[in-house]
């Protein structure tokens, strides 16, 4: 049974090499000697690198004469996209309930210190019941 294609991606996309082969693409096409040189390691393994970036969608390969070059396939990227956009709403959604709650939670905080800073008045019914007591002067 062969993996769905975002299982495949995802994938691709765990290894370091192959993620820094896509960042380095990601600024144009590119020949496979081009990619290969800031990597300590061989041509073919640097093919196998493609092979799989190119089965999970993420690079094509094309021949043009002698060059050979590697570009971006945006469509696994667009899928990719698509599957974390859920997760980006869902995030996104938990931080503003967080930001919202955290004004509120300032705002009750300024406002008991506006209310500790303000002289305290005594309201007409304790000042009456008080007097009824027979605790105030005059």
């Amino acid at each position: 049974m062969q993996p769905d294609p975002l299982s495949s991606t995802f994938a691709a996309l765990a290894d370091p090499t192959r993620r820094a082969i896509l960042a380095r693409l990601a600024l144009g096409e590119t020949s496979v000697m081009e990619l290969a040189k800031p990597f300590d390691m061989s041509l073919p393994a640097i093919s196998k690198h493609l092979k799989v970036l190119e089965h999970a969608g993420l690079i094509s390969r094309g021949r043009e004469a002698q060059w050979r070059p590697c570009r971006i396939a945006p469509v696994a990227f667009r899928e990719v996209d698509g599957w974390l956009g859920n997760f980006r709403r869902f995030w996104d959604e938990s931080f503003n309930r967080l930001d919202g709650l955290l004004e509120e939670m300032k705002a009750e905080e300024a406002a008991k210190v506006t209310a500790k800073a303000s002289p305290r008045k005594k309201s007409k019914v304790r000042v009456t019941k008080e007097k009824q007591r027979g605790r105030t002067r005059g």
